[in-house]
C-alpha cells in the first residue's frame, strides 16, 4: 500500500499551486483530480476573460505573460496552467476520483486512508496529511422546477451560436447571466432576463455589463422581468411568477439558460465529519494554519468558502491559503506563489471589493 506525507484533492490552480511548493520543499505527497487540470474553466464559454488581472491568477511565481499585457481568456489561463503543470513537472493523477475519504483507525491520528477509483481500477493509499482543494462550483444550482431536464434548457453557457435567431430566457443577474445575454443579442438571438431581485445588484456586477444591458433593456432590444422566478418549462414557453404579486406570466422561448450559479461537492467534507458553519456551510478553519477541524486536514481555494452566495474568496485571495498550509508542514519551507517574485503583491477580497 503507497504511503505519502500529504494528499492534494483537486487541481485547479490554487491545487497545482500547493503541488509545486510541495514538490519545491522536497514533501512527499500524491495529487488527485477527478477531471482534468482546471475542469470548471472548460465550461466556460469560449473566448470569456478573465475579470481578474493576470498577476492576480498567476501561481507558483509563474508570470502570465501576454503581447497585449490585458485580461487574459479561460483558454489561455488553461494553457497557462498546462506549461506550469509541465515545466514544474507535476505528476498530476487526472481522471482519478478519491471515493472514500477516512481517518485511520489504528493508531489513532496516523493519518488518513484514501480508496481511489480511475480507469486503472480502484486503489487504496494512505497519507500523513489531507489537503482539500476541490474548489466550489462542482454542479449547477438547479432550480427544482418541472421542465429544468429538458433538452432545451441548459446550466452551461458554452457558445452563443447556438442562439442565433432563437428566443432565449435568461434566469440570472449576476456577471455570467448579463455577460451571457450580450453575446448572445451581438449573435443575433432574442434575448429576455429574468431575474428575482428587482433590479440588478450594482455592487455584484461588472459595470460595464451593468451599463450595456440596461441600456439595450431600456432600448426594447432585450426583454426584462424582474422580480419573477422561474415555475415551469415548457417546450415553447416558460412561466414566472411575479414575488411581488404571486401573478403569472408567460415567456415564448426556444431555449432557457439557467445562470443560477453552482455549488461544491462537500462529499469529501461530509465523510471526514468535518464542522462546518453558517449559511454556506463554509468549514472551520484555523485562520492561521488553514486546517480543519479534523487534525491533519487543510482546505484551501474557493472550497474553503463552502457555498458562496457572496463571492468573496477567488483564486487572487487564495494564494495566502498555500503559505499558511505549507509553513504549518515546513517552517522554514521555500514557498512561491502568485505572479514573479518581482512583481507580487499581496490581495484581498477588500482590496477586490
Amino acid at each position: 500500500m503507497s504511503h505519502v506525507e500529504a494528499a492534494v484533492i483537486g487541481a485547479g490552480p490554487i491545487g497545482i499551486e500547493l503541488a509545486a511548493n510541495l514538490k519545491r520543499n522536497g514533501i512527499r505527497y500524491r495529487q488527485f483530480e477527478a477531471g482534468q487540470i482546471g475542469n470548471t474553466i472548460t465550461w466556460w464559454p469560449h473566448g470569456t476573460r478573465f475579470f481578474s488581472s493576470p498577476e492576480w491568477i498567476a501561481i507558483a511565481g509563474v508570470p502570465i505573460q501576454t503581447s497585449e499585457q490585458e485580461l487574459i481568456t479561460g483558454e489561455q489561463y488553461l494553457a497557462y496552467l498546462r506549461l506550469v503543470v509541465e515545466q514544474l513537472e507535476l505528476p498530476i493523477e487526472t481522471y482519478t476520483q478519491v471515493i472514500r475519504l477516512e481517518p485511520r483507525d489504528e493508531p489513532v491520528g496516523s493519518g488518513f486512508r484514501i480508496t481511489l477509483d480511475s480507469r486503472q481500477g480502484q486503489e487504496v493509499l494512505t497519507a500523513d496529511k489531507v489537503i482539500l482543494a476541490t474548489g466550489d462550483m462542482s454542479y449547477p444550482r438547479e432550480l427544482g422546477i418541472p421542465g429544468e431536464d429538458r433538452a432545451h434548457v441548459s446550466h452551461y453557457f458554452t457558445d452563443a451560436h447556438r442562439y442565433f435567431r432563437q428566443r432565449l430566457l435568461i434566469v440570472g443577474g449576476r456577471n455570467s447571466a448579463l455577460e451571457a445575454a450580450l453575446r448572445c443579442w451581438r449573435a443575433g438571438a432574442r434575448v429576455s432576463i429574468s431575474y428575482r431581485g428587482s433590479a440588478f445588484p450594482e455592487d455584484r456586477v461588472i459595470s460595464r455589463l451593468l451599463l450595456e444591458v440596461k441600456l439595450l433593456i431600456d432600448r426594447g432590444q432585450i426583454g426584462f422581468y424582474p422580480a419573477t422566478l422561474p415555475q415551469g418549462i415548457s417546450d415553447t414557453a416558460v412561466q414566472l411568477q411575479h414575488t411581488d404579486s404571486g401573478r403569472m406570466t408567460t415567456v415564448d422561448a426556444d431555449f432557457v439558460l439557467l445562470c443560477t450559479g453552482f455549488v461544491p461537492d462537500q462529499r469529501l467534507f461530509d465523510q471526514l465529519q468535518l464542522a462546518r458553519s453558517g449559511p454556506e456551510a463554509a468549514p472551520r478553519l484555523d485562520p492561521d494554519t488553514r486546517e480543519a477541524s479534523l487534525p491533519g486536514v487543510y482546505v484551501a481555494g474557493t472550497a474553503a468558502a463552502g457555498d458562496q452566495q457572496t463571492y468573496r474568496t477567488f483564486i487572487a485571495t487564495s494564494h495566502d491559503h498555500v503559505h499558511r498550509i505549507i509553513r504549518h508542514l515546513r517552517p522554514d519551507a521555500d514557498i512561491r506563489t502568485g505572479n514573479h517574485p518581482s512583481r507580487d503583491y499581496e490581495l484581498n477580497s477588500m482590496d477586490i471589493e
